[in-house]
């Protein structure tokens, strides 16, 4: 298997003020974590990302916004755009979290446009898919992650698609306490990864894009999790609220 570098994603969610930040991050840096085989990247709300970015400035964590404006400027009152974001020290971006797709109307164009307009702005987006219980009940898995993911991904070309980082998450798995066996995890991973090489015809760019795991991620279940193959990290929400199971997990991806 090729070698690629493991993600671990802290996704606070509408958490954490500053001075919750500066407890979180004080905490962390406590913790010899620097393995080059891993980069964790921090995502705060957007009136945190400043803060976020001026505490972490030394270190070799990375910062990233929750979503996207598809605009990339001009009269669009409560948008934050692509080049905004970086301006506020972000590398990365969340684009199309289930609950944004749930409770924002996000679907899979607006992701694609989103995308786009973060690649443009050489953010690298973390592009989310994954399927509710009904779907995996009704054994429509395999059809929803797919429709997610080739028409978010659509029209990217070979280069921006290796800039870019898929997410998938069980949308019933996400703060419900269940959580996709590892079985089941690289089972929709090596469908996600089959699907980028029938997109994308020269060899190897499927083996080089990184796929994490994102739904109910603990300190107990990462280790399962994170040694399928076809698992290149977490996209962690509650375990990433406190430094020291979000650092149990970095320490489970861990190859």
């Amino acid at each position: 298997i090729m070698h690629r570098k493991r993600y671990c994603v802290a996704n606070w969610k509408m958490n954490f003020n500053g001075s919750d930040i500066q407890m979180f991050l004080s905490e962390w840096n406590n913790k010899s974590l620097n393995n080059p085989n891993i980069k964790t990247i921090f995502c705060p709300s957007f009136t945190e990302l400043n803060i976020t970015a001026k505490l972490l400035n030394q270190s070799n964590s990375k910062i990233g916004a929750q979503n996207v404006s598809n605009f990339s400027k001009g009269a669009f009152t409560g948008e934050v755009s692509a080049s905004l974001i970086v301006d506020s020290g972000c590398s990365h971006v969340i684009i199309g979290h289930s609950e944004r797709r749930q409770y924002f109307g996000e679907t899979n164009q607006s992701v694609n446009r989103k995308t786009k307009s973060a690649l443009n702005a050489g953010l690298i987006p973390i592009i989310c898919v994954g399927e509710m219980l009904e779907d995996r009940e009704a054994g429509k898995t395999e059809q929803v992650v797919k429709d997610h993911l080739v028409n978010s991904i659509a029209k990217l070309t070979e280069e921006q698609i290796l800039n870019s980082v898929i997410a998938y998450e069980p949308v019933w798995a996400i703060g419900t306490g269940k959580t996709a066996t590892p079985d089941q995890a690289q089972e929709v991973h090596a469908l996600i990864r089959s699907v980028l090489s029938d997109t994308y015809s020269s060899a190897n760019v499927a083996d080089r894009i990184r796929i994490q795991y994102g739904g109910s991620v603990t300190p107990a279940n990462a280790v399962a999790l994170l040694s399928q193959p076809d698992v290149d990290g977490a996209l962690v929400g509650g375990a990433s609220l406190e430094a020291e199971p979000f650092a149990d997990i970095v320490k489970a991806a861990q190859p």
